[in-house]
């Protein structure tokens, strides 16, 4: 009988602990209580009371990789998941505190960056999950991402803030070999203000050019961006240069020559077209034909018959004015100043290039020279009805307009 009185003793007591609790006062009956608990718990000093039920021990689980104190991180290898329940927040920050970009999966399991990190940067990383129950898990950690041993380097053809004809190409070529294609296209993204599509396609190993599927729309704001500096475009090597080249398309003007013909038409977008006496390649050394573009206004140039291979007639060494390049390999369309009058619109006598009436040293009022000041890089000139049937490679210079889209 007496150990049923403890039980039932301990029981009150409970009860008179709580309503003490809950009231902030002191009676007798409550320190009676609380004596009796003492003395038959055998312990010096008085038992806690229950405050609850335990707390809930979420279902989800939280994984990030890498792991706490990680160095030399790879840029691309940050993975955050979640198992048993559903990511709900990640957080993912530089040691300045700017933050990176993500998305967690439609089904909650795991959280991609937008990019690839920063090389040579500090992380740190929190996420959160919740089961089915809603109760959250959480999960921490900060590495370092490594700082390359190796780079190479990205140029183009592109000044900032430039004015191009609506045949440009942008091309750019790497120092070293690309084997990670795929990255490096996601690194080199392309805005306009028009929406225009523009994709990439390239030529080997070390050359990506980019055109949109058409020429462009006269006033296109173009701004190309690259991402390249935490890309690996190669085992061990990295894009090196973060950057932003804004520039425009400026008015249309598209010249074709017509070899046969022994004239180039030349439509502009104000409706002020014209058509101009040339001469093109010989039966010898034929002008390709095909779309090429201006690579570059050049000036005066110096062309000697002794740097154009297999070349037969008379040799020459000449200084050729307002010498705008259309290929890589040497094709130009320039001024001609040593040949008769009825050569133009009348015979075919170059080593391959588009000749235009023009005077020693360049006139500013001959066919070449109102040609010249009125053309800018990017412009188009088509070549047909050539002697040589071949159409030129579309890697020779900003030709790659000689690819059909679907190809491209």
């Amino acid at each position: 009988m007496r150990s049923i009185r403890r039980v039932v003793t301990a029981g009150l007591v409970g009860g008179a602990m709580a309503l003490t609790a809950a009231c902030g006062g002191g009676g007798g009956d409550g320190s009676a209580a609380k004596a009796d608990l003492g003395a038959g718990a055998g312990a010096s000093k008085p038992a806690a009371a229950p405050t609850g039920a335990a707390p809930k021990v979420s279902k989800a689980a939280v994984s990030i990789e890498p792991k706490a104190g990680s160095v030399d991180v790879a840029p691309n290898a940050l993975k955050v998941g979640a198992t048993g329940g559903r990511l709900t927040t990640v957080k993912v920050s530089d040691k300045s505190g700017k933050e990176v970009a993500g998305t967690i999966a439609a089904d909650g399991s795991s959280w991609t960056p937008s990019a690839a990190l920063a090389v040579g940067t500090a992380y740190q990383v929190s996420a959160m999950a919740a089961d089915a129950d809603g109760t959250v898990a959480t999960a921490d950690s900060s590495f370092t991402t490594l700082t390359p041993e190796a780079q190479a380097k990205a140029s183009d053809n592109v000044d900032n803030n430039a004015t191009y004809g609506v045949g440009m190409i942008v091309s750019v070529e790497f120092t070293k070999d690309v084997k990670n294609k795929e990255a490096v296209a996601k690194g080199i993204t392309f805005e306009t203000d028009n929406g225009t599509v523009v994709k990439g396609h390239w030529f080997g190993d070390r050359r990506v050019d980019f055109r949109p599927e058409g020429y462009w729309k006269p006033g296109t704001k173009v701004n190309v961006h690259y991402r390249l500096k935490s890309v690996e475009i190669a085992p061990g090597v990295y894009g090196g240069s973060d950057r932003d080249e804004p520039f425009t398309i400026g008015r249309s003007q598209i010249s074709t020559v017509d070899a046969a013909a022994h004239k180039m038409t030349v439509a502009r977008g104000d409706g002020q077209n014209s058509e101009i006496n040339i001469t093109s390649g010989s039966d010898d050394h034929p002008t390709w034909n095909g779309t090429m573009v201006v690579m570059s206004k050049e000036g005066t140039v110096r062309m000697q018959s002794s740097t154009l291979p297999g070349m037969t007639g008379a040799p020459y060494d000449l200084q050729v004015p307002h010498s705008m390049r259309l290929t890589t390999s040497g094709t130009y369309v320039h001024g001609n100043w040593w040949a008769r009058n009825s050569i133009f619109g009348g015979d075919n006598v170059s080593h391959g290039c588009v000749g235009l009436k023009d005077a020693e040293g360049g006139g500013d009022s001959t066919s070449m020279g109102k040609f010249y000041d009125s053309s800018i890089v990017g412009d188009v000139v088509i070549v047909k009805n050539s002697i040589k049937k071949e159409t030129l490679a579309p890697d020779n210079g900003l030709s790659g307009w000689n690819v059909p889209w679907s190809a491209w």
